[in-house]
């Protein structure tokens, strides 16, 4: 009988242990958003939106390493986008500001042009536009502070 209230002990033990790692967490996120949403406001503005959210990509890619729990699959959705456009521009060797679909550099390949267009394609989607507004809120929610610049 004297065990019941030994197991119950170290489950509340291990209770107030998990909890106390899950708010670790969120000011561990809230940390990283406060060092990288300047980050993201200069490489936006830096660009002139030319290139999109790619800019911001090594920002969101240190955001979603940190991401609690609760929102670790929408950074995942965004940052596997991203990824997936930078690396058809990458290989095709094109800047992304000055990439035209309608006139590409001499050189691009179909296969290139066609992987470029999928890859802004899947940037484009519903599902990131989602992901974005949820880690947007998630910031402004938790850490009081915006991730993305409005406009």
């Amino acid at each position: 009988m004297r065990l019941a209230p030994t197991v119950l002990v170290v489950v509340l033990a291990a209770a107030g242990l998990a909890a106390c790692g899950e708010e670790d967490r969120f000011e561990a996120y809230c940390d990283v958003v406060a060092t990288e949403a300047p980050r993201i406001a200069e490489a936006l503005d830096r660009d002139d939106g030319a290139s999109g959210l790619l800019p911001a990509l090594p920002s969101f890619e240190r955001l979603g390493e940190a991401a609690p729990g609760d929102i670790a699959d929408d950074w995942s959705v965004i940052v596997q986008r991203l990824d997936t456009l930078a690396d058809a521009l990458e290989d095709a060797g094109v800047d992304p500001s000055d990439y035209d679909p309608t006139d590409p550099p001499d050189g691009v390949t179909d296969e290139q042009q066609e992987a470029i267009r999928l890859g802004a394609g899947s940037v484009g989607t519903e599902a990131v536009q989602e992901a974005l507004a949820n880690v947007q809120q998630q910031s402004l929610d938790v850490c009081g502070q915006a991730l993305v610049p409005p406009g």
